[in-house]
């Protein structure tokens, strides 16, 4: 028994499973349809090369707009996918570096001791931070040792601070450079590029920075984002203060 009905109209109905009847979409809808809609496979460009449409047969001189729109239209696509994918890589980069912040932050401020929070900076935090070096400086008064019997740690001659990074800015960043004594000691041999972090601990104390210097000469530059480290020197000069009990 044949379970299909024709309308009134001629429309072809057929039972849906449930024992409505449902209109059956033919040739001539499709047809109808994409010809209301003609932008249809231009939109939809990556169905019209899996259905194969074939380039309509053209004059001498004449372009394939359609194949040329297809062309197009995969090549956007192809555009989009490789920033898709740029995008996902870039952000899980993001949070593998943001990771690293907040395990230093955390061993900063978990120290015992103000000795022990020094060697935390620089001894531990370069692994932390996949980082070759990581050292201190502080510039002299008049009070000041010559050499802070620490390993690590270097004392400026006054004004060095804003000679290297420059008054009122707080970063540095350099590419395929020579490390500097002053920052670095005996391995600035080894430093090719290079961060210098100034570190405002107290009003009433001069300033220091927090260095970061690797062996590749591209691993630091100009164009590097300094938000996650500014951060870092931020709780590092905050950590500093409260162990020494220093005014803002």
């Amino acid at each position: 028994m044949d379970k299909k009905k024709e309308a009134d109209d001629g429309t072809v109905m057929a039972p849906d499973g449930s024992g409505r009847q449902i209109k059956l979409i033919t040739a001539d809808d499709v047809v109808a349809y994409l010809k209301a809609h003609p932008d249809f496979f231009e939109k939809h460009a990556e169905l019209g090369s899996e259905m194969g449409v074939a380039p309509r047969v053209q004059g001498p001189g004449v372009i394939d707009m359609q194949q040329a729109i297809l062309k197009r239209l995969r090549s956007e696509i192809d555009r989009l996918k490789t920033e898709r994918t740029e995008i996902i890589a870039n952000s899980k980069q993001n949070q593998i570096v943001q990771n690293r912040i907040q395990a230093a932050v955390i061993s900063i401020i978990q120290a015992t001791t103000f000795e022990k929070m020094i060697h935390v900076v620089t001894h531990e935090l370069p692994e932390l931070l996949d980082v070759d070096f990581i050292t201190m400086a502080i510039e002299a008064n008049a009070d000041a040792p010559k050499r802070v019997p620490v390993r690590g740690v270097y004392v400026l001659a006054p004004g060095a601070i804003d000679a290297a990074i420059g008054p009122d800015k707080h970063a540095r960043l350099r590419s395929d450079i020579v490390g500097e004594d002053a920052f670095f000691g005996e391995v600035s041999r080894f430093v090719k590029s290079d961060v210098l972090m100034r570190l405002r601990v107290s009003s009433g104390s001069p300033d220091g920075v927090m260095c970061f210097g690797a062996r590749d000469p591209e691993a630091f530059g100009p164009e590097m984002s300094t938000e996650l480290l500014f951060f870092l020197a931020k709780v590092l000069e905050n950590t500093i203060r409260a162990w020494l009990d220093l005014p803002e």
